[in-house]
């Protein structure tokens, strides 16, 4: 397949999920542009990505920092532009690796977190978006935070100077019921909207959760960035 063909069927692919993602806010009395598409590119080669951005998709989620680290600097290296979110489980000593080029990190589950990505950035001169993971689901496979300890997380990221709080991140359990996975998001939103009272200084207005499988049900419960690889990329190669 050409990259030009490639581009195509990307952007066919994406303008789908953007559709359906847009209808959902709007059957949920929400305007459409208050939810964003995330392109989970994970695993996906550089030439995907090089595809994807011809194809006018820009904002890409990446798990793993060795990986995105790559890409992020070999694109930056091309004079490509890209919206980076770092959506994995980051580890403190990894933080170093993406600050230079991450837009959000979705995945900040510990003060101590918060803090490196603070120290990070302000070696840069700049400040990072960040969101506070929370386990819904109550998985012990999951990361996050307990429901209970984001109050405590949030104070405590509130302080840091070279990251802004903006929301918070779940990944709900895998089901295909969506009716099983619709409180985890909602709880998600409870927890938000607690944090708006609590700290009213800061604006906890996004809200990072659904993905392929489950993403209506989470902007049908206040999702404002939804995270779609499979979707739009298809199935991922395996790796040995």
């Amino acid at each position: 397949m050409t990259t030009s063909t490639l581009a195509q069927d990307l952007r066919t692919r994406y303008q789908a999920i953007l559709g359906s993602a847009h209808e959902a806010a709007i059957a949920a009395g929400r305007l459409p542009d208050t939810v964003r598409v995330l392109a989970v590119s994970k695993t996906q080669p550089i030439e995907t990505i090089h595809a994807a951005l011809e194809a006018e998709i820009t904002a890409f989620g990446e798990n793993y920092a060795q990986e995105f680290k790559d890409k992020a600097s070999r694109l930056t290296s091309d004079a490509l532009i890209a919206e980076w979110h770092f959506i994995g489980h980051l580890q403190t000593n990894k933080v170093k690796m993406i600050a230079p080029y991450v837009s959000c990190i979705h995945s900040v589950d510990s003060a101590r977190l918060a803090q490196e990505i603070s120290k990070a950035a302000s070696a840069l001169g700049r400040t990072i978006d960040v969101l506070l993971q929370v386990n819904t689901s109550g998985e012990e496979s999951k990361s996050g935070c307990e429901p209970h300890e984001i109050y405590a997380l949030a104070e405590a990221a509130l302080k840091e100077p070279n990251i802004r709080v903006r929301g918070l991140m779940t990944i709900a359990a895998f089901s295909d019921d969506a009716e099983f996975v619709r409180p985890m998001f909602r709880l998600l939103r409870s927890l938000r909207d607690e944090l708006r009272t609590r700290f009213p200084e800061a604006s906890f207005d996004e809200l990072s959760m659904g993905m392929s499988g489950d993403y209506a049900a989470a902007i049908q419960e206040g999702s404002t960035m939804i995270r779609v690889g499979t979707a739009i990329f298809g199935e991922r190669e395996k790796k040995n």
